[in-house]
């Protein structure tokens, strides 16, 4: 794949409907031509503990944070056309799907790929687990500030490059 846009969603509590963070990395004839991060006001509105010990973010960082409609109008012309790549797909197109549920958006049925069973295929029993930074490292690139929705969709585009 040469053409796709890797996404990454931390979200604020157990349902995945809250994303807080989104990242998106656009690549296009294998290059990186476009980056995108925002926060977003999280629906429903709290904080659970473990996602706050995982991402680092809470209510200080997106009370004044906009909602994801006005985020996702933002990014929808960034990915018009591509596919979606993520490391977990599952994780991340369910909070795409559900966020815009919460808020009555028609879904475009984007086509999601995942580098976790890229990963899983490429690498199998060699990599002592296929956890985002432990297969960048193997693809030669150091996520360096992990759990940032930006950092990781970057993360996520490098191995894509490699592996998709």
């Amino acid at each position: 794949m040469r053409d796709f846009a890797a996404i990454d969603f931390e979200t604020a509590n157990e349902y995945p409907c809250s994303v807080c963070s989104v990242g998106v990395v656009i690549v296009r004839d294998g290059e990186i031509v476009d980056r995108f991060y925002s926060l977003i006001h999280p629906e429903p509105d709290y904080y659970q503990w473990f996602c706050r010990r995982v991402h680092g973010l809470g209510p200080e960082d997106t009370d004044d944070a906009p909602v994801f409609p006005a985020v996702w109008e933002k990014i929808a012309p960034l990915v018009d056309g591509l596919p979606l790549v993520a490391h977990n797909a599952h994780f991340d197109e369910g909070c795409l799907k559900a966020v815009f549920r919460v808020y009555r958006m028609d879904y475009p049925d984007y086509p999601f790929r995942d580098t976790l069973a890229a990963s899983r295929r490429a690498f199998g029993h060699a990599l002592p687990n296929h956890q985002l930074q432990t297969v960048a490292a193997a693809c030669g690139y150091e996520l360096t500030r992990h759990h940032h929705a930006l950092a990781d969709a970057e993360a996520c585009a490098a191995i894509a490059l490699r592996l998709l």
